[in-house]
């Protein structure tokens, strides 16, 4: 059951006899494809190598503009404002979750002053737990890892994250508190 080398073209012999006693002809495509022999198992041909070399290459441009086509449709804006409370649903100090849009992850609005009210993304740019309001301080806190951000501007001001926490445009209105955007976290 050795193998034998074609010296003109350096392809190993297919004619090995398997353990069956059939021909490699006649033998199911699973041992064509997982032959017993070494000096068959090794053996690739230029044809099986470009092959996998086009297969990966394509895979991996198809993955790249999956990567562009997500985020050009993440960064699409809400055309409509929408209204996430009533400005008396928070006291000075408060803070609720919403979504906006809809099917985004969960947003955090906090009550900052009478008429003030600032909103961000509340997954920590770090790994994704929840940021915590801190008001007396002016700061959100990932409790996670000890990651601090700065109430007013979403800016990173201490631990492991390294990037901002996306904002989210608020108005207040007479009958509520509308959110009109998000602006996505710089990198």
């Amino acid at each position: 059951m050795i193998a034998r080398t074609n010296h003109e073209s350096g392809a190993a012999d297919r004619t090995v006899t398997p353990p069956d006693g059939r021909a490699m002809a006649d033998q199911p495509r699973w041992r064509q494809d997982f032959p017993i022999d070494a000096a068959q198992d090794d053996y690739v041909s230029r044809r099986e190598l470009t092959k996998f070399v086009v297969l990966t290459s394509a895979a991996f441009v198809v993955g790249q503009w999956w990567i562009v086509l997500k985020s050009l449709w993440r960064t699409a804006q809400p055309d409509t404002a929408v209204r996430i409370a009533a400005v008396d649903d928070l006291p000075v100090g408060g803070a609720r979750t919403f979504f906006y849009p809809e099917s985004s992850s969960p947003r955090l609005l906090v009550r900052i002053g009478s008429k003030s009210f600032v909103a961000y993304d509340q997954q920590c740019t770090h790994l994704l737990c929840p940021v915590v309001p801190d008001v007396p301080s002016g700061r959100l806190h990932c409790p996670c890892h000890n990651g601090w951000f700065d109430l007013a501007s979403g800016q990173v001001l201490a631990g492991p994250p390294q990037r901002a926490l996306p904002r989210v445009h608020v108005e207040v209105r007479a009958d509520g508190v509308y959110a009109t955007g998000v602006d996505e976290a710089a990198t």
